[in-house]
Protein backbone atom coordinates (compact mmCIF):
# COMPACT_ATOMS: atom_id res chain seq x y z
CA UNK A 1 0.00 0.00 0.00
CA UNK A 2 0.81 3.67 -0.96
CA UNK A 3 0.05 6.50 1.61
CA UNK A 4 -3.18 7.65 0.68
CA UNK A 5 -2.65 11.28 0.44
CA UNK A 6 0.36 10.76 -1.18
CA UNK A 7 -2.05 8.89 -3.57
CA UNK A 8 -4.37 11.36 -4.11
CA UNK A 9 -1.65 13.88 -5.11
CA UNK A 10 -0.62 11.78 -7.79
CA UNK A 11 -3.81 11.60 -8.85
CA UNK A 12 -4.58 15.32 -8.91
CA UNK A 13 -1.72 15.77 -10.86
CA UNK A 14 -2.52 13.45 -13.42
CA UNK A 15 -5.62 14.50 -13.75
CA UNK A 16 -4.84 18.22 -14.45
CA UNK A 17 -1.65 17.12 -16.91
CA UNK A 18 -4.47 15.54 -18.53
CA UNK A 19 -6.24 19.42 -18.48
CA UNK A 20 -2.88 20.80 -19.59
CA UNK A 21 -2.64 18.98 -22.76
CA UNK A 22 -6.13 20.05 -23.73
CA UNK A 23 -5.32 23.54 -22.83
CA UNK A 24 -2.21 23.08 -25.06
CA UNK A 25 -3.96 21.57 -28.15
CA UNK A 26 -6.72 23.83 -27.85
CA UNK A 27 -4.16 26.90 -27.94
CA UNK A 28 -1.94 25.59 -30.79
CA UNK A 29 -4.50 24.30 -33.19
CA UNK A 30 -5.42 25.42 -36.57
CA UNK A 31 -9.21 24.94 -36.65
CA UNK A 32 -12.02 26.71 -35.27
CA UNK A 33 -13.60 23.12 -34.74
CA UNK A 34 -10.86 22.54 -31.79
CA UNK A 35 -9.51 25.62 -30.96
CA UNK A 36 -12.90 27.71 -30.37
CA UNK A 37 -15.55 24.35 -30.12
CA UNK A 38 -12.91 22.34 -28.04
CA UNK A 39 -13.99 19.22 -30.03
CA UNK A 40 -10.64 17.25 -28.35
CA UNK A 41 -10.08 14.80 -25.51
CA UNK A 42 -6.97 14.73 -23.62
CA UNK A 43 -6.27 11.29 -21.19
CA UNK A 44 -3.28 9.66 -19.31
CA UNK A 45 -2.80 5.65 -19.17
CA UNK A 46 -0.42 2.80 -17.66
CA UNK A 47 1.78 0.76 -19.55
CA UNK A 48 -1.42 -2.39 -20.06
CA UNK A 49 -3.73 0.74 -21.82
CA UNK A 50 -5.53 1.91 -18.46
CA UNK A 51 -6.60 4.98 -18.23
CA UNK A 52 -5.64 6.50 -14.97
CA UNK A 53 -6.68 9.89 -15.71
CA UNK A 54 -8.86 12.47 -17.84
CA UNK A 55 -9.40 15.84 -18.44
CA UNK A 56 -13.34 16.79 -18.51
CA UNK A 57 -13.84 16.72 -22.14
CA UNK A 58 -15.72 14.68 -24.38
CA UNK A 59 -17.74 11.63 -23.30
CA UNK A 60 -17.93 9.98 -26.09
CA UNK A 61 -14.13 10.31 -27.11
CA UNK A 62 -13.46 9.91 -23.11
CA UNK A 63 -15.43 6.88 -22.77
CA UNK A 64 -13.75 5.52 -25.93
CA UNK A 65 -10.24 5.82 -25.37
CA UNK A 66 -9.10 2.96 -22.85
CA UNK A 67 -11.19 0.52 -25.51
CA UNK A 68 -8.92 2.25 -28.14
CA UNK A 69 -5.67 2.22 -26.97
CA UNK A 70 -5.77 -1.17 -25.87
CA UNK A 71 -6.97 -1.85 -29.36
CA UNK A 72 -4.10 -0.33 -30.97
CA UNK A 73 -1.57 -1.86 -28.41
CA UNK A 74 -2.89 -5.03 -29.47
CA UNK A 75 -2.74 -4.35 -33.17
CA UNK A 76 0.68 -2.88 -33.14
CA UNK A 77 2.01 -6.01 -31.14
CA UNK A 78 0.48 -8.61 -33.78
CA UNK A 79 2.22 -6.35 -36.45
CA UNK A 80 5.67 -7.33 -34.66
CA UNK A 81 6.33 -3.63 -33.88
CA UNK A 82 8.00 -2.65 -30.47
CA UNK A 83 7.53 0.75 -28.76
CA UNK A 84 10.81 3.35 -28.35
CA UNK A 85 11.33 6.54 -26.76
CA UNK A 86 9.91 9.78 -28.80
CA UNK A 87 7.56 6.99 -30.84
CA UNK A 88 4.07 8.75 -31.47
CA UNK A 89 1.12 6.78 -33.17
CA UNK A 90 -1.42 7.69 -34.88
CA UNK A 91 -4.50 6.23 -36.32
CA UNK A 92 -8.78 6.61 -37.04
CA UNK A 93 -10.18 3.48 -37.73
CA UNK A 94 -12.96 2.92 -35.80
CA UNK A 95 -13.49 -0.50 -35.57
CA UNK A 96 -9.83 0.15 -33.82
CA UNK A 97 -10.41 3.76 -32.18
CA UNK A 98 -14.03 3.11 -30.93
CA UNK A 99 -15.54 6.52 -32.67
CA UNK A 100 -15.63 7.52 -36.06
CA UNK A 101 -13.00 8.40 -38.70
CA UNK A 102 -13.20 12.24 -37.92
CA UNK A 103 -11.63 11.82 -34.88
CA UNK A 104 -7.94 11.59 -34.90
CA UNK A 105 -6.05 9.50 -31.79
CA UNK A 106 -2.81 9.53 -31.09
CA UNK A 107 -0.78 7.45 -28.44
CA UNK A 108 2.60 8.76 -27.13
CA UNK A 109 4.54 5.21 -25.27
CA UNK A 110 6.44 7.18 -21.97
CA UNK A 111 9.97 6.55 -21.15
CA UNK A 112 11.47 7.43 -17.99
CA UNK A 113 14.82 6.10 -17.90
CA UNK A 114 14.27 3.86 -20.28
CA UNK A 115 11.82 2.31 -18.78
CA UNK A 116 8.43 1.65 -20.03
CA UNK A 117 6.07 4.12 -17.52
CA UNK A 118 2.59 4.01 -19.56
CA UNK A 119 1.49 6.54 -22.29
CA UNK A 120 -0.11 9.92 -23.01
CA UNK A 121 -3.33 10.36 -25.97
CA UNK A 122 -5.37 12.63 -26.81
CA UNK A 123 -8.52 12.43 -29.80
CA UNK A 124 -9.22 15.48 -31.84
CA UNK A 125 -12.24 15.51 -34.31
CA UNK A 126 -10.87 16.68 -37.80
CA UNK A 127 -13.42 18.75 -40.02
CA UNK A 128 -12.67 17.07 -42.90
CA UNK A 129 -10.54 13.02 -43.39
CA UNK A 130 -11.55 13.35 -46.81
CA UNK A 131 -15.14 10.98 -48.39
CA UNK A 132 -17.53 11.80 -50.39
CA UNK A 133 -18.84 15.01 -49.04
CA UNK A 134 -16.89 17.77 -47.46
CA UNK A 135 -16.61 17.48 -43.85
CA UNK A 136 -17.15 13.93 -44.27
CA UNK A 137 -20.06 12.73 -42.54
CA UNK A 138 -22.26 12.47 -45.33
CA UNK A 139 -25.98 11.43 -43.86
CA UNK A 140 -26.66 8.89 -46.78
CA UNK A 141 -23.51 7.25 -46.31
CA UNK A 142 -23.76 3.36 -47.13
CA UNK A 143 -20.28 2.31 -46.58
CA UNK A 144 -17.02 3.51 -44.18
CA UNK A 145 -15.08 4.18 -47.44
CA UNK A 146 -17.58 6.77 -48.21
CA UNK A 147 -16.59 8.54 -45.02
CA UNK A 148 -12.75 9.17 -45.62
CA UNK A 149 -9.39 7.97 -45.43
CA UNK A 150 -8.80 4.86 -43.07
CA UNK A 151 -5.48 4.85 -41.15
CA UNK A 152 -4.56 1.81 -38.85
CA UNK A 153 -2.26 2.56 -36.12
CA UNK A 154 0.88 3.34 -37.90
CA UNK A 155 4.15 5.50 -36.61
CA UNK A 156 3.75 9.10 -36.98
CA UNK A 157 7.05 10.01 -35.32
CA UNK A 158 9.96 8.33 -34.56
CA UNK A 159 12.39 9.68 -32.14
CA UNK A 160 10.45 12.95 -31.78
CA UNK A 161 10.61 13.40 -35.38
CA UNK A 162 7.24 13.11 -37.74
CA UNK A 163 7.50 11.00 -40.51
CA UNK A 164 6.95 12.75 -43.62
CA UNK A 165 5.92 9.70 -45.57
CA UNK A 166 2.74 9.39 -43.36
CA UNK A 167 1.94 13.02 -42.80
CA UNK A 168 1.86 13.43 -46.53
CA UNK A 169 -0.13 10.24 -47.45
CA UNK A 170 -2.72 11.41 -44.97
CA UNK A 171 -2.65 15.38 -45.95
CA UNK A 172 -3.04 14.00 -49.60
CA UNK A 173 -6.57 12.93 -48.72
CA UNK A 174 -8.32 15.48 -47.16
CA UNK A 175 -9.35 18.45 -48.71
CA UNK A 176 -7.82 21.33 -46.30
CA UNK A 177 -4.40 20.01 -45.80
CA UNK A 178 -3.17 22.90 -44.36
CA UNK A 179 -5.27 23.03 -41.05
CA UNK A 180 -4.90 19.10 -40.56
CA UNK A 181 -1.11 19.62 -40.28
CA UNK A 182 -1.59 22.44 -37.71
CA UNK A 183 -3.97 20.45 -35.94
CA UNK A 184 -1.92 17.34 -36.22
CA UNK A 185 1.10 19.37 -34.95
CA UNK A 186 -0.93 19.99 -32.13
CA UNK A 187 -2.01 17.06 -30.89
CA UNK A 188 2.07 15.63 -31.10
CA UNK A 189 2.66 19.18 -28.63
CA UNK A 190 -0.20 17.84 -25.82
CA UNK A 191 0.60 14.09 -26.14
CA UNK A 192 4.48 16.00 -25.24
CA UNK A 193 3.50 17.79 -22.57
CA UNK A 194 1.56 15.23 -21.34
CA UNK A 195 4.82 12.77 -21.13
CA UNK A 196 6.83 15.84 -19.49
CA UNK A 197 4.20 16.01 -16.76
CA UNK A 198 5.19 12.71 -15.75
CA UNK A 199 8.79 12.23 -15.98
CA UNK A 200 8.12 15.47 -13.25
CA UNK A 201 5.92 13.46 -11.12
CA UNK A 202 8.88 10.65 -10.95
CA UNK A 203 11.57 13.02 -10.79
CA UNK A 204 9.53 13.61 -7.07
CA UNK A 205 7.97 10.82 -6.22
CA UNK A 206 10.48 8.03 -8.01
CA UNK A 207 9.24 5.50 -10.34
CA UNK A 208 8.40 2.56 -7.93
CA UNK A 209 6.01 4.75 -6.03
CA UNK A 210 4.21 6.38 -9.08
CA UNK A 211 3.85 2.54 -10.66
CA UNK A 212 2.22 1.76 -7.63
CA UNK A 213 -0.05 4.73 -6.88
CA UNK A 214 -0.98 3.80 -10.37
CA UNK A 215 -2.99 0.76 -9.45
CA UNK A 216 -4.16 2.26 -6.45
CA UNK A 217 -6.09 5.34 -8.12
CA UNK A 218 -7.39 1.57 -9.69
CA UNK A 219 -7.87 -0.22 -7.18
CA UNK A 220 -9.94 3.48 -5.14
CA UNK A 221 -12.47 3.88 -8.11
CA UNK A 222 -13.45 0.64 -8.61
CA UNK A 223 -14.11 0.30 -4.86
CA UNK A 224 -16.16 4.00 -4.80
CA UNK A 225 -18.21 2.52 -8.32
CA UNK A 226 -19.54 -0.69 -6.59
CA UNK A 227 -20.29 0.79 -3.40
CA UNK A 228 -22.34 3.82 -5.09
CA UNK A 229 -23.86 0.40 -7.33
CA UNK A 230 -24.93 -1.21 -3.96
CA UNK A 231 -27.50 1.62 -3.42
CA UNK A 232 -29.30 1.17 -6.38
CA UNK A 233 -31.86 -1.76 -5.53
CA UNK A 234 -30.48 -5.25 -7.08
CA UNK A 235 -33.20 -6.25 -10.27
CA UNK A 236 -33.55 -6.17 -14.06
CA UNK A 237 -34.54 -2.48 -15.24
CA UNK A 238 -35.10 -2.63 -18.99
CA UNK A 239 -36.14 0.04 -21.55
CA UNK A 240 -36.23 0.79 -25.55
CA UNK A 241 -35.63 4.11 -28.10
CA UNK A 242 -35.56 4.47 -31.60
CA UNK A 243 -33.74 6.43 -34.21
CA UNK A 244 -35.95 8.17 -36.48
CA UNK A 245 -34.33 6.65 -40.07
CA UNK A 246 -31.28 5.22 -40.77
CA UNK A 247 -30.56 7.72 -43.63
CA UNK A 248 -31.21 5.65 -46.37
CA UNK A 249 -34.67 4.75 -45.61
CA UNK A 250 -37.66 6.49 -43.43
CA UNK A 251 -38.29 3.07 -41.14
CA UNK A 252 -36.96 3.65 -37.58
CA UNK A 253 -34.25 1.96 -36.21
CA UNK A 254 -34.64 0.43 -32.55
CA UNK A 255 -32.12 0.27 -29.14
CA UNK A 256 -33.21 -2.02 -26.34
CA UNK A 257 -31.37 -2.54 -23.00
CA UNK A 258 -31.52 -4.52 -20.30
CA UNK A 259 -29.95 -3.76 -17.11
CA UNK A 260 -29.42 -6.28 -14.52
CA UNK A 261 -28.07 -4.81 -11.06
CA UNK A 262 -26.89 -7.15 -8.25
CA UNK A 263 -24.08 -6.80 -5.50
CA UNK A 264 -22.74 -3.78 -6.75
CA UNK A 265 -22.23 -4.79 -9.83
CA UNK A 266 -24.09 -4.10 -13.18
CA UNK A 267 -24.42 -5.48 -16.55
CA UNK A 268 -25.99 -3.66 -19.47
CA UNK A 269 -26.93 -6.32 -22.51
CA UNK A 270 -28.05 -4.84 -25.98
CA UNK A 271 -29.67 -7.95 -27.20
CA UNK A 272 -33.00 -7.32 -28.66
CA UNK A 273 -31.61 -4.00 -30.63
CA UNK A 274 -32.08 -3.93 -34.29
CA UNK A 275 -29.31 -5.04 -36.39
CA UNK A 276 -26.56 -2.99 -38.30
CA UNK A 277 -28.39 -0.58 -40.83
CA UNK A 278 -27.46 0.60 -44.59
CA UNK A 279 -26.73 3.86 -43.21
CA UNK A 280 -24.29 5.98 -41.26
CA UNK A 281 -25.84 5.54 -37.38
CA UNK A 282 -24.12 2.69 -37.05
CA UNK A 283 -22.29 3.02 -33.45
CA UNK A 284 -18.94 1.43 -33.51
CA UNK A 285 -18.65 -1.03 -29.35
CA UNK A 286 -16.19 1.84 -28.37
CA UNK A 287 -19.47 4.37 -28.42
CA UNK A 288 -21.36 2.06 -27.10
CA UNK A 289 -19.24 1.67 -24.16
CA UNK A 290 -19.04 5.57 -23.90
CA UNK A 291 -22.80 6.11 -23.79
CA UNK A 292 -23.13 3.57 -21.38
CA UNK A 293 -20.38 4.42 -19.06
CA UNK A 294 -21.08 8.04 -18.92
CA UNK A 295 -25.19 7.73 -18.37
CA UNK A 296 -24.13 5.06 -15.13
CA UNK A 297 -21.92 7.45 -13.94
CA UNK A 298 -24.04 11.06 -14.04
CA UNK A 299 -26.52 8.80 -12.27
CA UNK A 300 -25.10 6.74 -9.91
CA UNK A 301 -21.89 9.15 -8.39
CA UNK A 302 -20.46 11.98 -10.40
CA UNK A 303 -17.84 12.48 -7.82
CA UNK A 304 -16.17 8.64 -8.48
CA UNK A 305 -13.20 9.61 -9.96
CA UNK A 306 -13.14 8.57 -13.40
CA UNK A 307 -10.34 5.82 -14.60
CA UNK A 308 -10.48 2.32 -15.87
CA UNK A 309 -11.24 1.47 -12.29
CA UNK A 310 -14.80 3.28 -12.47
CA UNK A 311 -15.61 0.60 -15.25
CA UNK A 312 -14.27 -2.55 -13.74
CA UNK A 313 -18.08 -3.06 -12.13
CA UNK A 314 -20.05 -2.36 -14.95
CA UNK A 315 -20.68 -5.57 -17.80
CA UNK A 316 -21.18 -4.65 -21.33
CA UNK A 317 -23.01 -6.93 -24.01
CA UNK A 318 -23.66 -5.54 -27.43
CA UNK A 319 -24.06 -8.44 -29.87
CA UNK A 320 -22.37 -8.16 -33.27
CA UNK A 321 -23.76 -7.82 -36.40
CA UNK A 322 -26.00 -4.84 -34.51
CA UNK A 323 -26.65 -1.14 -34.49
CA UNK A 324 -24.76 -0.46 -31.37
CA UNK A 325 -21.92 -3.39 -32.31
CA UNK A 326 -21.07 -3.34 -35.97
CA UNK A 327 -19.50 -5.27 -38.47
CA UNK A 328 -16.73 -3.65 -40.41
CA UNK A 329 -17.51 -2.28 -43.54
CA UNK A 330 -20.55 -0.50 -42.00
CA UNK A 331 -20.74 3.89 -42.26
CA UNK A 332 -20.75 4.70 -38.14
CA UNK A 333 -20.05 8.67 -38.72
CA UNK A 334 -23.17 9.17 -37.26
CA UNK A 335 -22.93 6.41 -34.78
CA UNK A 336 -20.63 8.79 -32.61
CA UNK A 337 -22.74 11.90 -32.42
CA UNK A 338 -26.46 10.81 -32.88
CA UNK A 339 -26.43 6.94 -31.90
CA UNK A 340 -24.14 7.60 -28.91
CA UNK A 341 -27.14 10.23 -27.93
CA UNK A 342 -29.59 7.65 -28.41
CA UNK A 343 -27.95 4.68 -26.40
CA UNK A 344 -27.58 7.77 -23.46
CA UNK A 345 -31.33 8.47 -23.29
CA UNK A 346 -31.69 4.05 -23.34
CA UNK A 347 -29.92 4.28 -20.38
CA UNK A 348 -31.35 7.17 -19.20
CA UNK A 349 -34.71 5.94 -19.36
CA UNK A 350 -33.82 2.28 -18.17
CA UNK A 351 -31.91 3.99 -14.64
CA UNK A 352 -35.13 6.07 -13.89
CA UNK A 353 -37.39 2.91 -13.26
CA UNK A 354 -34.62 1.84 -10.16
CA UNK A 355 -33.66 5.82 -9.22
CA UNK A 356 -36.83 8.04 -9.97
CA UNK A 357 -35.59 10.57 -8.44
CA UNK A 358 -32.42 11.00 -9.92
CA UNK A 359 -32.95 10.64 -13.70
CA UNK A 360 -33.95 14.13 -15.56
CA UNK A 361 -36.24 13.97 -19.09
CA UNK A 362 -34.58 14.00 -22.10
CA UNK A 363 -32.38 16.32 -23.45
CA UNK A 364 -32.58 17.40 -27.14
CA UNK A 365 -31.19 14.19 -28.10
CA UNK A 366 -29.23 15.38 -31.38
CA UNK A 367 -25.26 16.91 -31.36
CA UNK A 368 -26.92 18.25 -34.75
CA UNK A 369 -23.90 18.06 -36.72
CA UNK A 370 -24.04 20.82 -39.51
CA UNK A 371 -20.86 20.25 -42.81
CA UNK A 372 -20.37 22.65 -45.38
CA UNK A 373 -17.65 23.35 -47.69
CA UNK A 374 -16.60 24.46 -51.60
CA UNK A 375 -14.04 26.50 -52.88
CA UNK A 376 -13.90 30.02 -51.75
CA UNK A 377 -12.85 31.98 -54.93
CA UNK A 378 -12.26 35.38 -52.64
CA UNK A 379 -9.52 33.77 -50.35
CA UNK A 380 -8.72 31.32 -52.99
CA UNK A 381 -8.77 28.29 -51.36
CA UNK A 382 -10.84 25.21 -50.54
CA UNK A 383 -13.22 24.93 -47.00
CA UNK A 384 -14.48 22.38 -45.39
CA UNK A 385 -16.55 23.98 -42.12
CA UNK A 386 -18.33 21.33 -39.28
CA UNK A 387 -19.72 22.81 -36.02
CA UNK A 388 -22.69 20.84 -33.81
CA UNK A 389 -25.60 23.01 -32.20
CA UNK A 390 -26.92 23.02 -28.86
CA UNK A 391 -30.47 23.07 -27.69
CA UNK A 392 -32.95 22.34 -24.50
CA UNK A 393 -31.72 19.83 -21.73
CA UNK A 394 -34.16 17.77 -20.11
CA UNK A 395 -36.27 19.27 -16.99
CA UNK A 396 -34.58 17.78 -14.01
CA UNK A 397 -36.32 16.62 -10.07
CA UNK A 398 -35.91 19.84 -8.92
CA UNK A 399 -34.68 22.37 -11.54
CA UNK A 400 -35.41 23.34 -14.59
CA UNK A 401 -33.25 22.13 -17.88
CA UNK A 402 -31.12 24.58 -19.42
CA UNK A 403 -31.57 26.56 -22.44
CA UNK A 404 -29.34 26.61 -25.36
CA UNK A 405 -26.47 24.29 -24.46
CA UNK A 406 -24.76 21.01 -25.72
CA UNK A 407 -25.67 17.76 -23.56
CA UNK A 408 -25.30 14.43 -22.49
CA UNK A 409 -22.44 12.79 -25.42
CA UNK A 410 -20.94 15.93 -25.96
CA UNK A 411 -19.40 18.82 -24.30
CA UNK A 412 -18.34 21.44 -26.78
CA UNK A 413 -18.31 25.12 -26.53
CA UNK A 414 -20.28 27.63 -29.23
CA UNK A 415 -18.94 28.58 -32.45
CA UNK A 416 -18.09 31.81 -32.25
CA UNK A 417 -20.35 33.45 -35.33
CA UNK A 418 -17.25 36.39 -35.35
CA UNK A 419 -14.73 33.62 -35.94
CA UNK A 420 -16.87 31.37 -38.89
CA UNK A 421 -17.82 34.66 -40.70
CA UNK A 422 -13.79 35.73 -40.77
CA UNK A 423 -12.59 32.76 -42.52
CA UNK A 424 -15.54 30.83 -44.39
CA UNK A 425 -18.08 32.10 -46.78
CA UNK A 426 -20.78 32.45 -44.35
CA UNK A 427 -23.08 35.16 -43.35
CA UNK A 428 -25.10 34.89 -40.35
CA UNK A 429 -28.33 35.94 -39.92
CA UNK A 430 -29.75 34.89 -36.59
CA UNK A 431 -28.48 33.36 -33.39
CA UNK A 432 -30.85 32.74 -30.78
CA UNK A 433 -33.01 30.76 -28.10
CA UNK A 434 -35.82 29.24 -29.95
CA UNK A 435 -39.06 30.73 -28.39
CA UNK A 436 -41.95 27.53 -27.17
CA UNK A 437 -39.57 24.90 -28.31
CA UNK A 438 -39.43 23.23 -24.15
CA UNK A 439 -41.52 20.68 -23.02
CA UNK A 440 -43.10 22.18 -19.82
CA UNK A 441 -43.68 20.17 -16.75
CA UNK A 442 -43.33 21.46 -13.33
CA UNK A 443 -39.61 21.77 -14.12
CA UNK A 444 -39.54 22.69 -17.79
CA UNK A 445 -36.70 21.42 -20.48
CA UNK A 446 -34.77 23.99 -22.12
CA UNK A 447 -35.25 25.86 -25.02
CA UNK A 448 -33.45 25.31 -28.27
CA UNK A 449 -31.50 26.83 -30.75
CA UNK A 450 -32.17 29.58 -33.73
CA UNK A 451 -29.33 29.25 -35.81
CA UNK A 452 -28.75 30.66 -39.55
CA UNK A 453 -26.87 31.58 -42.38
CA UNK A 454 -26.94 32.81 -45.87
CA UNK A 455 -23.56 31.32 -48.03
CA UNK A 456 -21.17 34.23 -49.64
CA UNK A 457 -19.65 31.98 -52.23
CA UNK A 458 -20.95 30.64 -55.94
CA UNK A 459 -21.82 26.89 -54.41
CA UNK A 460 -21.01 24.59 -51.69
CA UNK A 461 -22.17 21.32 -50.47
CA UNK A 462 -23.99 20.95 -47.20
CA UNK A 463 -24.75 18.13 -44.98
CA UNK A 464 -26.73 17.66 -42.00
CA UNK A 465 -26.39 14.89 -39.68
CA UNK A 466 -29.58 14.86 -36.89
CA UNK A 467 -32.12 13.55 -35.15
CA UNK A 468 -35.48 14.08 -32.84
CA UNK A 469 -36.85 16.18 -35.69
CA UNK A 470 -39.86 13.15 -35.63
CA UNK A 471 -39.61 11.66 -32.15
CA UNK A 472 -39.98 14.03 -29.63
CA UNK A 473 -37.74 14.62 -26.21
CA UNK A 474 -39.91 12.77 -24.07
CA UNK A 475 -40.71 13.93 -20.74
CA UNK A 476 -41.10 11.95 -17.31
CA UNK A 477 -43.35 11.99 -14.48
CA UNK A 478 -46.19 13.67 -15.87
CA UNK A 479 -43.79 16.13 -18.46
CA UNK A 480 -44.49 16.67 -21.82
CA UNK A 481 -42.33 16.51 -24.64
CA UNK A 482 -39.97 19.06 -26.19
CA UNK A 483 -40.45 20.45 -29.48
CA UNK A 484 -38.88 18.65 -32.60
CA UNK A 485 -35.82 19.88 -34.71
CA UNK A 486 -36.40 21.43 -37.55
CA UNK A 487 -34.03 21.86 -40.73
CA UNK A 488 -34.93 24.28 -43.80
CA UNK A 489 -33.29 25.77 -47.01
CA UNK A 490 -34.48 29.16 -47.85
CA UNK A 491 -33.67 29.43 -51.49
CA UNK A 492 -32.44 33.24 -52.61
CA UNK A 493 -35.68 33.58 -54.20
CA UNK A 494 -37.35 33.17 -51.87
CA UNK A 495 -38.37 29.06 -52.06
CA UNK A 496 -38.80 27.69 -48.18
CA UNK A 497 -37.66 24.00 -48.46
CA UNK A 498 -37.97 21.75 -45.39
CA UNK A 499 -34.76 19.08 -45.01
CA UNK A 500 -34.60 15.98 -43.59
CA UNK A 501 -32.50 15.67 -40.70
CA UNK A 502 -30.20 13.67 -42.76
CA UNK A 503 -29.71 15.07 -46.17
CA UNK A 504 -26.98 16.11 -48.29
CA UNK A 505 -27.98 19.35 -50.47
CA UNK A 506 -26.15 22.19 -52.92
CA UNK A 507 -26.93 25.28 -52.36
CA UNK A 508 -26.14 28.77 -54.39
CA UNK A 509 -24.75 31.88 -53.16
CA UNK A 510 -28.26 34.01 -51.00
CA UNK A 511 -29.23 30.40 -50.38
CA UNK A 512 -30.13 30.66 -46.34
CA UNK A 513 -29.44 26.96 -44.00
CA UNK A 514 -32.02 27.50 -40.87
CA UNK A 515 -31.75 25.07 -37.95
CA UNK A 516 -34.24 24.80 -35.27
CA UNK A 517 -32.82 22.67 -32.62
CA UNK A 518 -35.48 20.39 -30.35
CA UNK A 519 -36.20 21.59 -26.78
CA UNK A 520 -35.77 19.39 -23.38
CA UNK A 521 -38.46 17.53 -22.07
CA UNK A 522 -40.45 18.17 -18.70
CA UNK A 523 -40.38 17.09 -15.46
CA UNK A 524 -43.61 16.74 -13.68
CA UNK A 525 -46.75 17.86 -14.15
CA UNK A 526 -47.05 21.34 -15.77
CA UNK A 527 -50.37 22.29 -13.79
CA UNK A 528 -47.42 22.23 -11.19
CA UNK A 529 -45.36 25.23 -12.22
CA UNK A 530 -44.52 27.90 -9.88
CA UNK A 531 -46.47 31.32 -11.74
CA UNK A 532 -43.68 33.14 -10.55
CA UNK A 533 -41.30 30.89 -13.02
CA UNK A 534 -44.00 31.48 -15.46
CA UNK A 535 -43.60 35.15 -15.19
CA UNK A 536 -39.89 34.60 -15.46
CA UNK A 537 -40.05 32.84 -18.66
CA UNK A 538 -42.54 35.38 -20.64
CA UNK A 539 -40.27 38.50 -19.37
CA UNK A 540 -36.88 36.69 -20.86
CA UNK A 541 -38.54 35.95 -24.29
CA UNK A 542 -38.37 31.63 -23.52
CA UNK A 543 -42.45 31.95 -23.49
CA UNK A 544 -44.63 34.19 -26.04
CA UNK A 545 -47.62 32.84 -25.18
CA UNK A 546 -49.95 32.14 -21.89
CA UNK A 547 -48.74 29.11 -20.22
CA UNK A 548 -52.25 27.24 -20.23
CA UNK A 549 -52.41 27.61 -24.03
CA UNK A 550 -48.59 26.52 -24.40
CA UNK A 551 -49.42 23.05 -22.63
CA UNK A 552 -52.87 22.67 -24.47
CA UNK A 553 -50.61 23.15 -27.94
CA UNK A 554 -47.36 21.32 -26.03
CA UNK A 555 -49.69 18.10 -25.47
CA UNK A 556 -50.69 17.65 -29.27
CA UNK A 557 -46.90 17.54 -30.66
CA UNK A 558 -46.22 14.16 -27.82
CA UNK A 559 -44.69 11.70 -30.73
CA UNK A 560 -43.07 8.31 -29.81
CA UNK A 561 -41.45 5.59 -31.93
CA UNK A 562 -44.11 3.86 -32.08
CA UNK A 563 -45.70 6.62 -34.02
CA UNK A 564 -43.64 6.29 -37.04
Amino acid sequence: MVDPVTVEVIRNALSYSAEEMGIALRNSAYSHNIKERMDHSCAIFDTDGNMVAQAEHIPVHLGSLPHGIKNAINYLKQKGLTFREGDIFIFNDPYISGTHLNDVTLIKPVFYKSKHVGFTANKAHHVDVGGKSPGSMSGDATELYQEGIIVPPVKFAEAGEIRQDVLSFILENVRTPHITQGDLRAQMAAANLGARRIHELIDKYGIELYLRSLDQILRYSEKRMMEEIRGIPDGVYEAADCLEDSGVNDRPVWIRVKVTVYGGRMKVDYTGTDPQVEGPINAVFGVTLSATYFAIKSVVDPEVPMNQGAMRPIEVYAPPGTLVNPFKPAPVSGGNVETSQRIADVMFRALSYALPEKVPAASLGSMNNIMAGGYDPRRKRPWAFYETIGGGSGGRPFEDGIDGIHTNMTNTMNTPIEAIEQYYPIIFTAYEFRENSFGAGKFRGGNGIVRSWKLNAPKATVSILAERTKVTPFGVHGGLPGKPAEFYLVKRDGETLKLNGKTTVVIERGDEIVIKTAGGGGYGPPEERDPVAIKEDMENGLLGISWETYVEENRKIRRDCKDL
